[in-house]
């Protein structure tokens, strides 16, 4: 089957080869296929016999010390490492973590080879990594793997997201978000230091993979983990990029720009300086072809902002069309011994149009409320952020860290929206329409400080942080609209108003956490939280005097001031124990809160004060069966309180359709949350799979609570409902097999959802039992540097089942397929497409099914540096944006407008000069 596939795949991009060229070609690939494999075995055990787990295995060239081949040892320290015979020298190597390192000349690989038991001998004293000089693809210790990223074969011009591909068990969707054998990774570090941010995207598809040294990838701590080296408690990963010492002074970077028909034009530049520990890197965008933020395609640039999602629930590309501009600046530095300072700015500014029709259907216990409505948007946002992170060790004990970050920005829109409401019987019951605009400032300023202390007794730490988060928000929004009630006794409503509202919000956390060894493996510790929170609501209205165009009438039933003050106590004690193979936490508390909810509306003020008294506690269990394989658990008691409007008995009117009150008798919502998973890598036959599972169970729940008129008016509040839950089961298994220069990936998941809600409709109780099951299938074929393949497939099924509402059951069903092909050759070209076919079964009225999005993309690289394209989005014109959203209450379905063909000529130009060090 492989052997056809290859001939195949070259019989396509050489049918132009000259008939004896061709033959020649073809008796090269078969005799590819007919070498030989052979198979180097063996037992790895330490000096007492017992076998060692992960210890890395690899083959190099004699001549060069380039990796041929390599494999990792499974539990019981057996290890096959395939590759191709030959009869040129190689030396096979042997590393693992604090052993002395074999190795062994084997000459004329011509048949198999088994070493029988090979005996490492431990150190005899633990040596700092500095001096071990381990160059093996990897390295596993403890909950770290490391990867050398010069033992992965990648082309000359490849990028940091094109080495991860490389590495077993790693895997990057379609938005770039990476697992790592199936655990998330939320955080990725360059030196131990956010690249721009730490979402990684900006260091995948920048950094140059020459410029990398090794790949860290280890469990995700908070500092106060990595302090008190507590084990981790999270289900997500880490990756840290090590930079090559001796590449690590110079400059890259990268300039494109593009134009093209419909007026659709891209630009971006990006430059980073090196030199030690110090890196300032610069990057700057604009377009109108919906790419926000920075993002680079090496093949596509930034015609990403188009593509399929297959999300199976909204399809097609993202509504509206975004005009955006981008600048920013990072810069990173180590100013003294100790100090480390990462600094980091962006400006954001864009503009998006957005043309939107919906359907909904509304359920009621009997009968049901449908609404069409159409509107336009044109919004422009303007945004500064700046953060500093800085970490200063005082001493080998004391070490202070602070992070403030500010943003601040500017939102100027105007909305045009016109909607009817029909009752069951097709009856006309309400329509409205408005024309508002509104301009909004905003500021929000978070710090966070935090004081680690060691003290001189081993696995003694006393750690305290300061939180703070304030934002400021001014509003001030014109509206003009008619509300026609054709049916019931609502009078209509017409609105020529001026709205100022102000909202400021002030919240303080204080934690103080010791932790006290109790024998070498078992600590307690003690910590106390403290909360402190304060927001306000402050809206005037002003109708326009109908003598002259002042708005200078105070409209009393339009405006009102709430406040809401929180102040919480959390006293906790816990202990965590670290037993072999089991890493073990607990805690447990209860949180005092008192809340003072106050409203002033109409002239009366309205008081509401509560105490809260809710125990929580958490449980964390980490086992690690083996180097590869593990089991996290994890259960933790949390609650929500009510603020504000949800328990303030007075009126919000801001909505013609919609009367909105809070319920005083409300009460605080409290549920359990509990996961469980099991994640497995077998370096050997490089597969890998996961299992997770996940639930929430709610004692009392917030929900909503909302009755309708005879006009279609909605009467809403708040109210607790029981013994509702959710729940999640997933699993994935991939698998990479390498042969010769083919590449083969397969990958199967399949995520499950169920959930079981309440809520009141018409002061009746409803029940909803949404299930959602979404399997997928990828596969991808790699021949070298020349040739990628990529199809995929997801399935989602959406069903709820209904108890007291006018509709027994909905259902819906997507199907998206996709597939991503990119054909290097011939030498300096570079040809790619991206197909997708979405189909979408329930989807009603008159939005369209299904649609294909076809992009396409054509390279040519000349004189090193510089590489013309010219790009074709949407090629079959069909792109198109709708969605069809299942919920307990409703069913919505949606469209909007969405970018549609063009065709664009872009030129980018790539520099980098690295200045070699001879340390």
């Amino acid at each position: 089957m492989i052997k056809i596939l290859q001939f195949n795949t070259f019989f396509s991009i050489k049918s132009r080869v000259k008939p004896l060229g061709f033959f020649v070609f073809f008796l090269h690939c078969f005799s590819s296929y007919a070498q030989k494999n052979i198979v180097i075995s063996g037992k790895i055990v330490t000096e007492k016999d017992s076998p060692v787990e992960a210890v890395t295995a690899y083959l190099i060239h004699s001549k060069d010390s380039s990796v041929v081949s390599y494999t990792v040892s499974d539990k019981n320290g057996f290890f096959k490492l395939e590759t191709k015979a030959q009869s040129q020298n190689s030396i096979l190597k042997i590393a693992a973590e604090g052993y002395q390192g074999f190795s062994e000349t084997m000459e004329n690989l011509i048949q198999n080879i088994d070493l029988g038991v090979i005996r490492l001998i431990k150190y005899d004293i633990e040596l700092n990594e500095v001096i071990i000089k381990n160059e093996a693809p990897i390295r596993i210790k403890k909950d770290t793997i490391e990867f050398n990223a010069s033992s992965f074969k990648l082309r000359p011009d490849a990028n940091v997201e094109a080495l991860l591909k490389e590495l077993p068990g790693v895997t990057i969707d379609i938005d770039k978000k990476i697992t790592v054998n199936g655990k998330k990774v939320n955080q990725v570090l360059v030196n131990g230091k956010p690249f721009f941010d730490t979402d990684g995207k900006m260091a995948l598809q920048n950094l140059p993979a020459e410029l990398i040294k090794k790949v860290q990838v280890s469990d995700t701590k908070t500092k106060e983990q990595e302090f008190t080296k507590q084990a981790s408690t999270s289900d997500n990963v880490s990756i840290n990029l090590t930079i090559d010492k001796k590449k690590n002074k110079g400059f890259f970077g990268k300039l494109l720009g593009g134009y093209g028909s419909s007026e659709r034009y891209e630009s971006s530049a990006f430059l980073s300086y090196f030199k030690d520990k110090r890196r300032v890197s610069f990057l700057a965008s604009s377009n109108n072809i919906n790419a926000s933020g920075f993002s680079m395609n090496e093949v596509f640039d930034n015609m990403g902002g188009g593509r399929n999602d297959g999300s199976g629930g909204a399809f097609g590309s993202r509504g509206g069309i975004t005009k955006s501009n981008m600048i920013g600046i990072s810069y990173a530095d180590e100013w003294f011994k100790g100090e480390s300072t990462d600094l980091n700015y962006y400006f954001n500014n864009s503009n998006t149009d957005n043309t939107n029709r919906t359907s909904e259907l509304t359920l009621l216990p009997t009968g049901s409320l449908l609404s069409k409505s159409a509107s336009k948007s044109d919004q422009d946002f303007n945004k500064h952020n700046v953060n500093l992170n800085f970490e200063y060790k005082v001493s080998p004990s004391i070490k202070v860290s602070f992070s403030p970050a500010i943003e601040t920005g500017k939102t100027a829109s105007a909305n045009i929206f016109d909607r009817k409401t029909w009752d069951e019987n097709n009856q006309l019951i309400n329509s409205s329409n408005s024309f508002n605009t509104s301009e909004s400032n905003n500021t929000n300023f978070r710090n966070n400080l935090r004081f680690f202390l060691n003290a001189k007794k081993e696995g003694r730490y006393f750690t305290a942080s300061f939180e703070n988060e304030n934002s400021r928000n001014d509003l001030n929004s014109r509206v003009n609209s008619l509300t026609v009630f054709t049916q019931g006794t609502s009078p209509d409503d017409l609105r020529n108003q001026n709205v100022f509202q102000k909202n400021n919000r002030d919240k303080y956390t204080g934690t103080l956490q010791y932790f006290e060894p109790v024998t070498d493996s078992l600590r307690l510790n003690f910590s106390v939280i403290t909360d402190y929170e304060k927001a306000i609501d402050d809206k005037k209205t002003f109708d326009r005097n109908g003598q002259n165009v002042e708005y200078d009438v105070f409209n009393e039933s339009l405006s009102n001031f709430n406040s809401f003050n929180s102040f919480g106590v959390n006293p906790k004690v816990g202990f965590s124990t670290s037993i072999k193979k089991l890493d073990l936490s607990a805690s447990t508390g209860t949180s005092v809160i008192r809340t003072e909810n106050h409203a002033f509306y109409l002239k009366e003020t309205t008081d509401l004060n509560k105490n809260y008294f809710i125990p929580n506690g958490s449980i964390s269990a980490n086992y690690r069966i083996s180097q590869s394989q593990s089991i996290l658990m994890m259960y933790e008691r949390k609650f929500t309180v009510p603020k504000g409007n949800q328990v303030l008995a007075v009126a919000n009117l801001d909505n013609p359709l919609v009367v909105r009150t809070g319920n005083p008798n409300l009460k605080a919502s409290t549920f359990h949350f509990l996961q469980a998973g099991f994640s497995s890598y077998n370096f050997q036959s490089g597969s890998g799979y996961f299992v997770h599972f996940s639930t929430n169970y709610f004692d009392s729940q917030i929900v909503g609570a909302s009755a309708y008129n005879s006009s279609g008016k909605q009467i809403s509040t708040f109210d607790n409902v029981e013994d509702t839950y959710d729940m999640l089961l997933a699993g994935e298994w991939n698998k990479t097999i390498k042969k010769d220069v083919n590449t083969f990936g397969l990958r199967f998941s399949m995520y499950g959802n169920y959930s079981f809600n309440k809520g009141f409709t018409n002061d009746q109780l409803y029940e909803a039992k949404a299930f959602r099951l979404n399997p997928g299938f990828g596969f991808t074929y790699e021949h070298g540097e020349l040739l990628s393949i990529k199809p995929s497939y997801n399935f989602a099924y959406n069903d709820i089942r209904y108890n007291n509402a006018s509709l027994s059951s909905t259902s819906n069903t997507t199907h998206n397929f996709n597939v991503e092909m990119t054909s290097f050759w011939p030498k300096n070209w570079v040809f790619g497409n991206d197909f997708g076919y979405t189909y979408n079964s329930n989807i009603s009225g008159p939005y369209k099914k299904d649609f294909y999005l076809w992009n396409t993309s054509l390279a040519y690289k000349f004189v090193k540096q510089f590489t013309f394209k010219i790009k074709v989005y949407d090629l079959l014109n069909q792109n198109q944006s709708t969605s069809r959203t299942i919920s307990p209450t409703s069913v919505i379905d949606s469209e909007s407008n969405v970018l549609k063909r063009y065709l664009m000529f872009s030129l980018l130009y790539k520099f980098k000069n690295f200045e070699r060090n001879q340390n």
